[in-house]
């Protein structure tokens, strides 16, 4: 009997790894048009393969995140999880679009997480203005590049 366990499903972490190392350089000059470096990575793969990862995968890279950033305890990961928690609910549709269309419902989901973000900064006492909306924009310009990179990635490596 042939067995179909994926051998390799690090890609998939390694993907995860290289997101949250682009999340931390400094772009000093740029920095709030910065994009969302960890959430497409996820919203890819959440959306390519729900089986694989889902909202405990993006609540614990999320954890990840608060940790290296130094933020309050659960903010990154309420974050990453409502994006994943959108994402798979849309994800029978969202497939089906024409790639202008995915990085539509991209800057529609990561527009909301941004707003998120804005709410809970004001909550803790951080005042921000709707410029923090513009990494969305930013991701949902790259997300056609993204997905055929992790697309071709997928393929080469066999990730299923």
């Amino acid at each position: 009997m042939v067995s179909t366990r994926s051998r390799n499903g690090w890609m998939i972490w390694m993907t995860f790894a290289i997101g949250m190392l682009l999340s931390v350089v400094p772009f000093p000059h740029v920095e709030i048009l910065r994009p969302m470096f960890l959430a497409l990575p996820l919203a890819y793969w959440a959306l390519e393969m729900p089986h694989k990862i889902g909202m405990a995968s993006a609540f614990c890279l999320g954890l990840a995140q608060d940790v290296l950033f130094g933020t309050l305890l659960g903010h990154n990961a309420l974050i990453l999880t409502l994006i994943t928690f959108l994402i798979l609910s849309l994800q029978q549709r969202v497939r089906m679009f024409p790639m202008w269309q995915q990085s539509l419902v991209i800057l529609v989901v990561l527009g909301l997480a941004q707003l998120l973000q804005l709410w809970l900064s004001a909550l803790t006492g951080n005042r921000q203005t709707l410029a923090v909306l513009l990494p969305a924009l930013i991701s949902a310009l790259l997300w056609p590049w993204v997905s055929f990179g992790l697309r071709g990635l997928s393929r080469r490596y066999k990730i299923n």
